[in-house]
């Protein structure tokens, strides 16, 4: 990918895409294509100290200057209180990924190439010069911008005590009573130490959403390197919590371009979307210290792994892409830690026990162990692990477990209360639950017969007895009945003590998509026709209809406005997946389906240009034009887009 300076005409059009890089730990390097940075998050060093999680903001910037005897060129970018004080931006003429960012400065007759990228398993990041001087003698100074803080929170001077050690090549900087060390280290010139500090940086996008927006950064100092005229000099500068072996930045970028490539090559696809979201699917599958296994960080900046969202992105994230191995450790993990049928929601630090607060994380499990065994046909793992936790989770649910979870006399399976949220549409802020939806959910129920099928499918392949026949079809029979709403053409949303939920939603399309559904096909064109006309949008599916007296378009404003309309009318990327699955199921496949199918998912090449480049965003704008906002880079946006373009787009999908 490519941008030239249209796309940073002026400052505010230039903060509006963002650029990330990861680690595989939970660590990241992240900013503006300009190299302001808006949010909190941001920076070119934000260390996992206990992968993936317990993140630190290390190092924030590294600014640069080039000095000739003429004239100072600052290349920097930088918001303060008072407004833009520096407009290094003015001088940038390009912005490539190939794979990492590449931003290209010429001013006079100098050119400067930066690149940034992180090694793999390291907290480490690597920014690689090169420079071509002109005419005169020049010295470029790099000035780092240095924290040492949770990346959730902003600091002032005095809140930090920092001390800097002089060591080969750089300087090592701490924080009081905190380890480990931040090593600045540079492969050409010197290290000057200076106790100094950047004052008042202004985070924009956190004023946007009413959190704190300024903050204070240390400099320890600046690294200077001599330019001859017309020379070409080739700089490494790494930041890193790692003990350094090699400032051959040149070697560690190949390396890390071999491993990219690779996924992408094991891969198989030659469509330049698929091979896009391949790349962009890395970035999720995490390592885990606490399990000692992968996982699946939900989103940038700012989400964990959690259950819920590892189930439903494993099948685009690591089938669709051949990671195999990857699959089988992440199931294998949350099969390990299930308890009274129930999936860890989240995994917690310190040995402390997981959080189960969900019902359909162990839904969804279904779901992914039934693609799995279909791509892999792995039936050792399939008889001897994943058949017996399914078996033990359908157990739990039908004798009732936590949260009020259990199957009812109709079938049907009820969850929750007024005060728990247990469904992925979870919005509370203290103690207002902005969508309650305890009862029966209509997702919930089509996720519980799916298990039941997937289940019995299983025990017919392993030999084993399946001893809930009657209640699959009392279920059928039930969820018809109840969730079928004749006068609109839709399932209802939820059915309980309150009556029949009639709220136009995208939760029953997850019903059309799965493996085994109740809803058969007449009932699914006008559930799927009601639906597109009234919550497709462009990059996702809205979370209630514009028609509703409750629906928020704008997602915006501080915290009770953003999670006012979280599940008020929001868009969210990772519904096309099922409701391009849905469209291809409820219309048999037929020719026709695919090319609507295609059309569908083809806005998402462009999305991969806008917000976090390179990425699916988590959410948009309900109303036009469908503004992306929340997390940069979603797991199961990129996961759903990727799975169905694969399967019901190119067609590319295994049998069981």
């Amino acid at each position: 990918m490519r941008f030239g300076k249209g796309e940073w005409r002026n400052f505010e059009r230039g903060i509006e895409k963002e650029w990330l890089i990861t680690n595989g730990l939970g660590g990241y390097a992240s900013s503006t294509i300009i190299g302001v940075n808006t949010r909190k998050y941001h920076g070119l060093l934000v260390a996992s100290l206990s992968p993936p999680v317990q993140r630190n903001l290390l190092l924030a910037k590294l600014d640069e200057r080039l000095e000739t005897p003429q004239r100072t060129y600052n290349l920097a970018t930088n918001h303060t209180g008072g407004g833009v004080t520096e407009f290094g931006f003015v001088h940038l003429q390009q912005v490539l990924f190939n794979p990492f960012p590449t931003f290209v400065f010429s001013f006079g007759d100098i050119t400067l190439q930066k690149q940034i990228f992180m090694i793999y398993g390291e907290n480490s990041t690597v920014i690689l010069y090169r420079v071509i001087n002109g005419a005169e003698p020049a010295i470029l100074r790099l000035i780092p911008l240095v924290n040492y803080r949770d990346f959730h929170w902003t600091v002032r001077r005095g809140q930090l005590n920092f001390c800097r050690e002089k060591i080969p090549y750089g300087v090592a900087v701490k924080v009081m009573q905190r380890n480990p060390a931040l090593r600045l280290v540079c492969s050409e010139g010197e290290f000057h130490g200076r106790d100094d500090w950047f004052y008042d940086m202004f985070y924009v996008v956190e004023q946007r959403r009413g959190l704190d927006a300024r903050e204070d950064h240390f400099i320890p100092g600046d690294f200077t390197i001599s330019l001859e005229p017309r020379e070409a000099k080739t700089i490494t500068f790494m930041a890193t919590l790692e003990e350094v072996s090699t400032l051959d930045g040149r070697a560690l970028m190949e390396l890390e371009i071999k491993r990219l490539q690779e996924l992408v090559k094991r891969a198989g696809y030659r469509s330049v979307l698929a091979r896009q979201l391949v790349q962009a699917a890395d970035s999720f599958i995490v390592y885990r210290q606490s399990t000692g296994a992968k996982s699946i960080i939900a989103g940038y900046h700012w989400f964990n792994d959690w259950g819920r969202d590892t189930m439903i992105a494993l099948p685009g994230l690591t089938l669709v892409t051949r990671r195999y191995d990857d699959a089988r450790d992440i199931l294998l993990t949350y099969a390990r830690y299930c308890k009274d049928g129930l999936l860890p929601n989240m995994f917690t630090d310190a040995g402390r026990e997981p959080l189960y607060n969900t019902v359909d994380a162990s839904l969804w499990f279904f779901w992914a162990a039934w693609k799995y065994l279909q791509y892999t046909r792995d039936h050792t793992l399939g008889s001897e692990v994943i058949y017996p936790v399914l078996k033990e989770i359908v157990h739990h649910y039908i004798k009732g477990t936590h949260f009020n979870i259990k199957v009812d006399e109709d079938g049907l399976l009820a969850a929750g209360s007024p005060e728990l949220q247990l469904t992925w549409m979870d919005a509370k802020v203290d103690q207002w639950v902005v969508t309650p939806r305890h009862g029966k959910a209509v997702e919930i129920n089509a996720l519980w017969y799916n298990a039941l099928c997937v289940l019995r499918e299983l025990a017919a392949r392993y030999g084993d007895t399946f001893p809930y026949q009657d209640l699959l079809e009392k279920h059928r029979q039930s969820f018809l009945r109840e969730f079928w709403f004749e006068e609109g053409g839709y399932l209802y949303d939820v059915v309980g003590e309150q009556g029949k939920d009639a709220s136009l939603r995208p939760n029953q399309v997850i019903a059309l998509s799965l493996p085994f559904t109740t809803v058969d096909a007449e009932r699914g064109r006008r559930v799927m026709t009601r639906v597109w006309q009234e919550l497709y949008a462009t990059y996702g599916l809205r979370t209630l209809s514009p028609g509703d007296p409750r629906y928020r378009g704008v997602y915006g404003g501080d915290r009770w406005q953003r999670d006012g309309a979280y599940h008020q009318g929001t868009v969210w990327s990772w519904l096309i997946g099922p409701f391009v699955t849905a469209w291809r199921q409820v219309h048999h496949y037929s020719p026709a389906s695919r090319l609507q199918a295609a059309r569908f998912l083809a806005p998402f090449q462009d999305q991969l240009r806008d917000h976090g480049v390179g990425y699916i965003s988590e959410i948009f704008d309900g109303n036009e034009p469908i503004i992306p906002r929340g997390c940069i880079a979603q797991a199961w946006g990129v996961a759903e887009v990727l799975r169905a373009y694969v399967e019901d787009v190119l067609e590319i999908r295994p049998q069981f």
